[in-house]
């Protein structure tokens, strides 16, 4: 009878033993499939990105080379000229920073340089330094800012967050629209939020919004094509400062709520 208990036993424990495997192995090489993934995602994206910066440095080679050789072309053509030469140029410095976003994209093993950041301060003078950029669409802003909260934060990275955000509110808001950012006090954190009126985002795509590589306009030569890694990167950033982002969209609107923990001013 004992022995036949002990076998039992044995017999428990290697079941266990090998479901208990089955599981690190899956996860393993989930792990495995989700990282392999990404860099094929990754390796794409620069393959089409390096393609892309071929046309718009073509064309302000093109435009150049004309204001170069002929001197005899009005002032009213070489205006024109140069403004798309300018805007050309100006849409390979894109493409080049995406590039680069996505050479060193990588923050799994990132060292936050922390200190205590008047997160309020902060806002105002991101927006502030945005408006050139909202001038282009006609966009106002409307700031319910409450003033003197602080957080403990990497000043460099969290200030990335907020200009993809805003950079992403600008290229999908509605021209002549007004974005909306607010930040409160509750419950011990911060809320900050940054709300535009553009396309209500699908919720299959809602779900995939932060994902890496990830765009909601799948066209490359869309004006609001980017690399799809803007919104994952304000992720991990605020993940990584024990925060949350998530992102609402009904009825026209688009809303980014963060939510981070509050350091009491002494």
């Amino acid at each position: 009878m004992i022995y036949s208990n002990l076998k039992i036993l044995y017999i428990l424990s290697l079941l266990l033993m090998i479901i208990f495997t089955a599981i690190l192995v899956a996860g393993h090489n989930s792990v495995i499939e989700d990282r392999f993934e990404s860099e094929r995602k990754r390796r794409l994206m620069m393959d089409s990105m390096a393609h892309d910066m071929k046309t718009p440095l073509t064309s302000v080679i093109g435009y150049l080379s004309l204001l170069h050789d002929e001197q005899q072309i009005s002032e009213q053509t070489r205006m024109k000229y140069t403004d798309i030469a300018l805007r050309k140029a100006q849409r390979l410095e894109d493409l080049t920073n995406e590039f680069f976003e996505i050479t060193k994209y990588n923050f799994s093993d990132s060292v936050l340089s922390l200190s205590k950041v008047n997160i309020s301060m902060m806002l105002e003078q991101i927006v502030y330094e945005f408006e050139s950029m909202f001038n282009e669409k006609n966009l106002s802003t409307d700031m319910n800012i409450e003033q003197n909260i602080y957080i403990q934060c990497d000043i460099e990275k969290m200030e990335r967050v907020f200009d993809n955000l805003f950079k992403n509110a600008v290229n999908y808001a509605y021209a002549n629209t007004i974005i909306n950012i607010g930040v409160r006090r509750e419950k011990g954190e911060v809320i900050i939020s940054v709300q535009n009126s553009g396309k209500t985002i699908p919720k299959e795509k809602l779900e995939h919004i932060f994902e890496q590589f990830f765009r909601l306009d799948s066209s490359r030569n869309s004006s609001t094509g980017g690399s799809g890694l803007g919104l994952a990167i304000a992720r991990e950033i605020v993940t990584l400062h024990h925060g949350q982002i998530i992102c609402n969209s009904e009825n026209e609107i688009i809303e980014f709520l963060i939510t981070l923990p509050i350091v009491e001013q002494n």
